[in-house]
């Protein structure tokens, strides 16, 4: 079952969060019907010789025991030839999501800094969970390359 809106409140899984949805630069952020659009920290340039780009959120999430959260594109970027990996966010874990981005299209695409980027979807989880101490807890606040120890 996915929280959304109310209980999506009250579960809290992002700090600070805009309780409404928000249109800047053409693109929703905030509380939507169905979950959270969280936005892109880092302005970035993707062009036909570099696709692929790590790039972290100005959210920052902690994510109740009793949540799984998943990342997904918006129809927007998608739109436009970017497709965010759809990550998942672990119950327990903590920190500023890093987002891996490509894009397929052709030309440059630019994403300016604090624009809607990608859609979180919450899914209530029939028995908590904590992801401890993963390797990605805390995640710094900025993007986190891969780490393989």
């Amino acid at each position: 079952m996915i929280c959304n809106q109310r209980a999506l409140l009250h579960a809290a899984p992002i700090a600070d969060m805009q309780t409404e949805k928000i249109r800047e630069n053409g693109v929703s952020y905030g509380l939507t019907e169905a979950g959270y659009d969280v936005r892109i920290k880092q302005q970035v340039n993707l062009n036909s010789g570099e696709r692929f780009v790590l790039a972290s959120t100005v959210e920052r999430f902690q994510m109740p025991s009793t949540l799984v959260g998943v990342v997904h594109d918006k129809s927007t970027w998608a739109r436009r030839g970017l497709s965010v990996f759809n990550t998942v966010i672990e119950p327990g874990w903590n920190g500023w999501l890093t987002l891996e981005l490509t894009h397929h299209g052709h030309g440059t695409l630019y994403i300016p800094a604090g624009v809607g980027i990608a859609q979180v979807l919450f899914h209530y989880l029939e028995w908590p969970a904590d992801y401890g101490d993963g390797k990605y807890q805390n995640q710094e606040n900025a993007p986190v390359g891969p780490i393989t120890t």
